[in-house]
Parts: C-alpha cells; sequence; structure tokens
C-alpha cells in the first residue's frame, strides 16, 4: 500500500489524524515517518485497514493467512501489554515523588532540598548521559574493539528516566506527567543495537537539557522533545518499556535503600563482595517475576548485610 493510500484509509475508517492512528494501532511515530519517506506502508498495517473495512475479498487465502496471524501476534501482545502502561506510569510518578519527598524534603519541586540546596535535574541528566556514553567504546584512542556494555546503558537510561520524571513533576503534576508519557511508551525495542546511533540520539537528551537551561527553549515544550527522544532512546538501545518499569522500580528501591544507610552521610558501602550494588539489584531483578518494592527491598538488606 502507498502511503497516500494509507492516509485516505485511515481517514474513510473515522481517525482525525495519524497519531490518533498510531495510539490506536501500537505503531510509532518513526515508524510512520519512515513509511512516508518510502511512500509503502508494510503488509500488515495494510491488512488491518482492510480487516476495519471490512473489505474480505482482499483478504490473502487461507494458507497465507496463517502466516499474516503469526506476523501480527507480537502487535497484538504489545497492545495487550500498553494496556498496563498507564497503571505503570502512575505507579513510577508516585515512587518518584515519594522518593523526593524522603530524600529532598517536602516543596523539593520549588528547587532547593531540605538542606537549602539548588536541585537542577536538567544538569542530573546531562551527567546521566555522559555516564551512559562512558559505557561504550565511544573514544576513538582506547578500546576500539571493545563491546558496549549494554546492562549498565540501560540502567543510565533508567537514572535518566528518575531525573526526567522529577523534572517533569517539577513542572507539572502526576496526571499530567501520565498524560504526557502515556502515547511515547507503546514501541518494540530493537533487537541489533546501532551504538553510533545510540550515543547521537542519547547526546540529543543533553542538547534539549541545555537548550531549557540556557533559556533557548520554552519549559513545557522542552518536556515533550525530552519524553519523545527518551523513548527514542529506550527502544534504539533496545530498551523495552516493561523492563525499563522492572528497572526503575529495582533503582528506586535500591536509591531508598542507599538513603536509609547512609549514602548522604557518607558511609554506605556501594561495592557488595566485589560487585556494584546496581549489578546486585539487577541480578535479583532478573530472579522476580513480579518486582513489588518492599520483597526487592528485604532481599537488598539481606544481602548488604553480607558484605559487612
Amino acid at each position: 500500500m502507498l502511503y497516500k493510500d494509507f492516509k485516505e484509509s485511515i481517514k474513510a475508517l473515522g481517525f482525525l489524524t495519524i497519531e490518533d492512528f498510531i495510539q490506536y494501532s501500537g505503531v510509532t511515530s518513526d515508524d510512520v515517518i519512515n513509511w512516508e519517506e518510502k511512500n509503502e506502508v508494510p503488509y500488515m498495517v495494510s491488512l488491518l485497514l482492510h480487516l476495519l473495512k471490512g473489505e474480505k475479498e482482499l483478504l490473502p487465502t487461507n494458507w497465507a493467512l496463517d502466516t499474516v496471524i503469526e506476523e501480527c501476534l507480537p502487535l497484538a501482545s504489545l497492545l495487550e501489554e500498553a494496556s498496563s502502561f498507564p497503571h505503570k506510569l502512575e505507579e513510577m510518578f508516585l515512587l518518584q515523588k515519594k522518593l523526593n519527598d524522603s530524600t529532598n524534603g517536602k516543596n523539593w519541586e520549588l528547587g532547593l532540598n531540605k538542606f537549602g540546596k539548588e536541585i537542577n535535574w536538567l544538569r542530573c541528566i546531562h551527567m546521566e548521559v555522559a555516564e551512559l556514553i562512558e559505557s561504550t567504546p565511544w573514544k576513538h584512542w582506547k578500546n576500539i574493539n571493545s563491546a558496549p556494555d549494554m546492562n549498565n546503558i540501560h540502567v543510565e537510561l533508567v537514572d535518566i528516566w528518575h531525573f526526567l520524571m522529577s523534572y517533569i513533576l517539577q513542572e507539572t503534576n502526576v496526571p499530567k506527567a501520565v498524560s504526557l508519557s502515556n502515547t511515547h511508551c507503546i514501541y518494540e525495542a530493537s533487537e541489533d543495537v546501532d551504538v553510533k546511533l545510540m550515543v547521537k540520539e542519547a547526546e540529543k537528551l543533553s542538547y534539549i537539557a541545555l537548550a531549557i537551561d540556557t533559556g533557548n527553549m520554552p519549559s513545557f515544550s522542552g518536556i515533550e522533545r525530552f519524553i519523545d527522544q527518551f523513548f527514542r532512546c529506550c527502544k534504539i538501545s533496545g530498551l523495552s518499556f516493561t523492563w525499563l518499569q522492572k528497572l526503575y522500580i529495582g533503582k528506586n528501591c535500591l536509591n531508598q535503600f542507599r538513603q536509609d544507610n547512609g549514602y548522604k552521610e557518607g558511609h554506605y558501602i556501594k561495592v557488595w563482595n566485589g560487585n556494584e550494588d546496581n549489578v546486585v539489584m539487577v541480578s535479583l531483578l532478573e530472579k522476580m517475576d513480579d518486582v513489588s518494592f518492599d520483597d526487592l527491598y528485604s532481599k537488598l538488606k539481606e544481602e548488604y548485610s553480607k558484605c559487612k
């Protein structure tokens, strides 16, 4: 199906905009841009439009239909999974607010913590992007052929998400934050990671942070750009929204655990029997089907007691 036929078909079906179809079908804006550039829409999408219009005579023969259904299953699975995303987003934003209230004190949204120290979420994002890039072999003078540390890259993305959520909550509230983020969560994480592209896209998060901080981009439009670019980075790096949420709860729990065990005072032990606490946390997550904040906190407490 040609792109122009695709646009006419979704209009005939009652979709007011392409964005409405994106939200309904589970494809991404990047997918649609790619279709427009190639002037060609994938067969699976064309089939979906025919089914919605009831054009059964255009469906493939029975022997081919089994193959098509098999190809559609990942999309159906993604859409079913996506129905839980608003709840998961709300849970994460509420956890982030609770963590900030605990570590920074009430009214941290005004830009100061309970000790009177300035809070700069934009700088936090900028610094975490640098740590993400450090997990790749970007240096032309050192370790040229080494592999990127994808596990740590995903952890750094989760750290960026902590600070990005905090910045969003500083500028708005939880329901609005969920509304702004919801449609961006529906994507299929890349299986083949292009490291150079990943670094370039991660750097754009720093550019957005600096543009807002220097007054060259309005805060609210910056938030929308931030959210879109962040989930693009997740997609390119192979980090699914489901694993992002799982890692977030893990890292949020670890951050609270650190605070409860002297992180701010400087006597917290970050390396547990030869492994950094982030690594221990991820290994615990991988063994848990359903991640509960309280259950993970108990497991961290048990592991930490062994390294004292």
